[in-house]
């Protein structure tokens, strides 16, 4: 079975993140099977976080109109620290060893990757799904990478965080059962 990666923070996990799951289990060459979570444990430059059992649940939430397509995974609490992606990818591929294991990330990631932990063996090892990005210009693509020839809107975390803090809307920018989530728990300073 051919499995995309799809890691980050997800502080918290945003429509944009649904579009990049669904276009990528639509549009990618060659197809993915299906797409898992994988939610950063401890962000390696220490940034503030909510828990990570929130932004797990948050992202099975946020994964559950997909029918079982997309997976969240606890690879990174299992594997505790800091989250870097080529130990999680050999610490995936060690466990299911059955399965072809590829990155899907976003075009603002894409010149940012030869600076990531070990980043010579990920890029020699792995085959990357690239979705765009609006705004994001195109980056020199490698020989494993493959873009998807759309752009996702521009929806940050931080923005979204901030209109929490601030009590406005995500309308648009939060999947219904992640704000219920978010409002339910009181993170970021939305109020219950």
């Amino acid at each position: 079975m051919r499995i995309a990666l799809y890691g980050g923070s997800f502080n918290p996990p945003h429509l944009a993140h649904q579009l990049a799951c669904a276009v990528a289990l639509a549009g990618s060459r060659p197809p993915i099977d299906e797409l898992w979570l994988v939610p950063t444990f401890v962000h390696p430059f220490d940034k503030l976080l909510a828990p990570f059992a929130d932004r797990h649940a948050m992202c099975e939430a946020a994964a559950a109109p997909f029918g079982g397509r997309v997976r969240v995974s606890r690879i990174e609490e299992e594997l505790g620290g800091a989250s870097f992606t080529h130990r999680t990818v050999e610490a995936l591929r060690v466990r299911h060893p059955e399965h072809d294991l590829s990155l899907l990330i976003g075009a603002d990631l894409v010149a940012e990757r030869a600076r990531w932990h070990d980043a010579a063996a990920l890029l020699s090892s792995t085959s990357f799904t690239i979705v765009g990005r609006a705004g994001v210009p195109e980056a020199a693509l490698g020989p494993r990478d493959h873009r998807i020839p759309i752009e996702l809107p521009r929806v940050s975390s931080t923005e979204v965080r901030r209109r929490l803090g601030a009590g406005e809307s995500t309308e648009g920018l939060l999947d219904e059962a992640v704000a219920a989530y978010v409002q339910r728990h009181a993170l970021y300073g939305a109020r219950p």
